[in-house]
C-alpha cells in the first residue's frame, strides 16, 4: 500500500534543532511536489514549507523562513526538513504530504496523500 512515512520528531529545549524525514513506501516521491505541514492542539493544520518534484522551487512560512530547510534526495526516495534555532511555538505534530502534481504549492487541498506525522515539542 503508498504510502508517506515521518520519523525524526521529538523533545528538544529551545534553540535546539531537528531533522524531520519523509519517505515513500509502495510508490516513488520524484514525480510529486512535497509539502510539509503541522498541526497544534485546538489549531488548524497549516502548511510549513513545500519543494517541486526535482527540487528546483522551494517555499517557506513566514514563520519558519531562515530557520528551516527542506530538500530531497530522489535516489533515496526521501524529503527532509531541518529544523534550526526551534522555539516552544513550533510545538506541533509535523506532516508530510506528496501533492497532486510536480509543484510545490502551499494549499493543503492539492495535496492527495498524507503520513500519519511525526510529533515535535520544544520545552525546556
Amino acid at each position: 500500500q503508498a504510502q508517506l512515512v515521518e520519523s525524526g520528531g521529538g523533545l528538544v529545549q529551545p534553540g535546539g534543532s531537528l531533522r524531520l524525514y519523509c519517505a515513500g513506501s509502495g510508490f516513488t516521491l520524484d514525480h510529486y511536489g512535497i509539502g510539509w505541514f503541522r498541526q497544534a492542539p485546538g489549531k488548524p493544520r497549516e502548511g510549513v514549507s513545500c519543494i517541486s518534484s526535482l527540487g528546483s522551487h522551494t517555499h517557506y512560512a513566514e514563520s519558519v523562513k531562515g530557520r528551516f530547510a527542506i530538500s530531497r534526495d530522489n535516489a533515496k526516495n526521501l524529503v527532509f526538513l531541518q529544523m534550526n534555532s526551534l522555539r516552544p511555538e513550533d510545538t506541533a505534530r509535523y506532516y508530510c504530504a506528496s501533492a497532486r502534481s510536480q509543484y510545490c504549492t502551499g494549499s493543503l487541498d492539492d495535496y492527495g496523500s498524507w503520513g500519519q506525522g511525526t510529533q515535535v515539542t520544544i520545552s525546556s
